[in-house]
Order: structure tokens, then C-alpha cells, then sequence
């Protein structure tokens, strides 16, 4: 029995199974950050991690808070005239 039998009889899963498991760690990460974004497990972009477009002006930011009941009528009123 020469070294070539535990070659032949097994033990090129001490290094094949390893390698596996490195290479599906890696997959895992890929899908849950891959393309710079964090996405979850399945793939949703999380609400809290989207980002605001950069066309957007502070006037339409004041709008958007406005419409949602941010902020009073006032407040909209002062904010606008200060913003323009």
C-alpha cells in the first residue's frame, strides 16, 4: 500500500469539500451584496437603504414633506420663501 491508495481512496476529499463550501460562502455573499447594493435574502431593495434621486430639488423635497403631513402650512409657507 503506497501513498497513491489513500490518493484513490479519499483523501482528495480533504481538500474537494473545503473548496465547496468557500465557493457556496462566496455565492451566498455575492447574492446578498452583489452589484454595490445591499439586497436581503430575497433580493428586495430594503426602503431604508434607497437612496434619493439627485435631480431632486430641496423645493420638491418641501412639497414631498408637505403632501405626507410632515410639516404645517405654515411651516410650508416660511421654508418655501426662505428656500427661494
Amino acid at each position: 500500500m503506497g501513498p497513491e491508495y489513500f490518493w484513490w481512496g479519499g483523501m482528495w476529499m480533504m481538500w474537494f469539500f473545503p473548496l465547496i463550501i468557500i465557493v457556496g460562502i462566496l455565492l451566498v455573499a455575492y447574492l446578498i451584496f452583489g452589484r454595490g447594493k445591499f439586497r436581503g435574502p430575497c433580493g428586495h431593495m430594503d426602503e431604508r437603504h434607497s437612496y434619493r434621486q439627485e435631480s431632486e430639488t430641496p423645493l420638491d423635497i418641501l412639497k414631498s414633506r408637505y403632501a405626507k403631513g410632515e410639516i404645517t402650512k405654515e411651516q410650508y409657507e416660511q421654508m418655501r420663501q426662505e428656500i427661494s
